[in-house]
């Protein structure tokens, strides 16, 4: 099985009581998942930029993952994405700033990386990828049928004069969904995606109008809705969250659900068991710090995961 991941990385740079932590972050929560899930012979091919003064660290890393071919990741100028998190006070809530976001991956990157099983992309950013290429690589596969899973993520965030985030709807959300096999996202995203403020149902008649398979509504520990769209019929099944142990950090939660959900899909074609596995993957992220920490997941493949 081969598998296209396509989404910015960055360093999460964590503003704790006055200190300062940085580790990988973004696409690397997606690599190193399905790193941990795939078969003997799977190969996962990412495509995205890395500064150059961090492209030696980030080999480094990523050589320790067989199954994660190196080749598209290709070294610019300009320097790594830094994401700064500013925890507040009580220690859950922070403030979100994205400084020297790379530039788009370009089509001519992403062309050659698209002869797969699947396709995540996972919007890290928000601007990895252009509209215009994201219907390019549409076109380039609809006719052979490859899945292609879509994280909308940091899609709905802006960016401010002083660099903090902010959710903001997106005009042309109808073109970012059409024809996607799967789509995820979480509630917040949800109710910020579109610029007519649909609530939730009506939200989902009009997404899965638009030729959508599959939609999950991550919702944290309270667990995940997914929408089945089948022979034009909408089916809902909610998902319960999962204890699985003392919650250390839910950072990169969403990224760990979005490739074990497509890897466990590629695998079962079964919409509703790639959630519940996803599910338990994520539950399973919250109990452990930073995407090196997601060995834990070799232990929890997805023919083991509950059914």
């Amino acid at each position: 099985m081969t598998i296209t991941v396509i989404g910015h990385l960055c360093i999460d740079q964590y503003h704790r009581s006055g200190e300062l932590q940085e580790q990988w972050g973004g696409i690397i929560y997606s690599l190193l998942t399905l790193a941990s899930l795939v078969n003997e012979g799977d190969t996962i091919h990412p495509v995205f930029s890395v500064g150059k003064e961090d492209h030696d660290k980030l080999m480094d890393l990523l050589k320790k993952y067989p199954s994660i071919d190196t080749s598209r990741i290709y070294t610019t100028d300009e320097p790594t994405n830094r994401v700064m998190l500013f925890y507040h006070e009580n220690g859950e809530s922070r403030t979100e700033c994205s400084k020297q976001i790379a530039p788009p991956i370009p089509w001519t990157r992403i062309k050659p990386a698209l002869d797969a099983d699947g396709i995540l992309i996972n919007m890290v950013s928000g601007f990895d990828i252009t509209l215009e290429t994201l219907d390019r690589i549409r076109m380039e596969t609809r006719e052979r049928e490859i899945p292609i899973h879509l994280d909308m993520h940091s899609l709905t965030l802006g960016v401010d004069q002083q660099a903090k985030r902010f959710r903001r709807p997106i005009p042309e959300w109808r073109r970012w969904c059409f024809g996607i096999n799967s789509i995820q996202m979480s509630e917040d995203e949800a109710a910020g995606l579109t610029t007519e403020r649909y609530d939730e149902p009506a939200l989902l008649n009009q997404l899965m109008s638009l030729m959508v398979n599959n939609l999950t509504i991550t919702r944290g520990s309270k667990g995940v809705t997914l929408v089945t769209h089948t022979n034009k019929k909408l089916t809902r099944h909610e998902i319960a969250g999962e204890n699985v142990g003392a919650v250390v950090d839910p950072t990169g939660c969403g990224d760990v659900f979005g490739a074990a959900w497509l890897y466990s899909f590629l695998e079962t074609h079964d919409p509703l068991l790639a959630t519940k596995n996803a599910n338990h993957a994520a539950a399973l992220k919250t109990t452990v710090r930073g995407p090196e920490a997601l060995d834990i997941l070799r232990q929890h493949r997805s023919a083991e995961l509950p059914q």
